[in-house]
């Protein structure tokens, strides 16, 4: 059984930016544990309670040499594989003459570009997504039927389950959270934060990657694309 956990960034038709960013880190269920347990150690190695919660927009100069660590985790841990979508243009878009004027469809269009890519039908999967709003069940249940329909899962077998999870909860979607975030900073021409900019420079390094674009496409441990929709 392998797991995929999601996290999203500038999610809303409404929210001002023109970019929305989808992201997910998988790995086997037989390995979630101990991933866990290393992720809580790095914390605590830094001083840091092990149930803090590692977050994107809590990057800062005195917890830098903690995020920079947690990169380097991420890149050292053969088990963890990260797939990201960072969808331009977004305030562009003609929902009406491509989505049935529903901005909904786009969305879960994007997600099926982010998972199509990380589920292959000789396996079985468990989603999970973080808790964003009060709306999220009924659309992580319409994002279970668009995923099943799309890949002929009508009876679920393939991926057995899509479900909200708060954050909190696991440590591999923080570290989704994190890896999402310095893509969101990045591709929004953002440079307040210098130590935010550290971060996003040692993602450069370690993947060897410019994060524009998109990596090669059979890129397995840092595996992304830069969709850019037109008028």
């Amino acid at each position: 059984m392998k797991l995929i956990y999601c996290d999203e960034s500038c999610h809303l038709e409404n929210d001002g930016n023109d970019i929305m960013v989808l992201g997910a880190i998988s790995c086997d269920d037989k390995v979630k544990k101990d991933i866990f347990n290393e992720i809580r150690a790095i914390k605590e190695k830094h001083g840091i309670s092990p149930y803090f919660e590692i977050k994107w927009t809590k990057v800062s100069n005195g917890k830098i040499d903690m995020y920079k660590e947690l990169i380097e985790y991420f890149f050292d841990k053969k088990e963890l594989e990260f797939r990201g979508v960072v969808a331009k243009g977004k305030k562009k878009l003609d929902h009406k003459k491509y989505n049935s004027g529903d901005y909904n469809k786009w969305y879960y269009k994007m997600y099926f570009l982010l998972l199509n890519h990380m589920i292959s039908k000789s396996d079985n999967y468990r989603i999970f997504i973080d808790i964003k709003d009060t709306n999220g069940g009924s659309k992580v249940r319409k994002l279970h039927e668009v995923l099943c329909n799309k890949i002929y899962d009508f009876e679920r077998e393939i991926v057995k389950k899509v479900e909200q999870i708060h954050s909190d909860h696991s440590e591999i979607l923080q570290l989704t959270d994190l890896i999402i975030g310095a893509f969101s900073y990045y591709h929004r021409g953002l440079n307040s934060s210098e130590s935010k900019l550290d971060i996003i420079k040692l993602i450069k390094e370690k993947s060897g990657y410019s994060l524009n674009g998109k990596s090669e496409y059979f890129e397995k441990k840092f595996n992304y694309i830069v969709w850019e929709g037109r008028r």
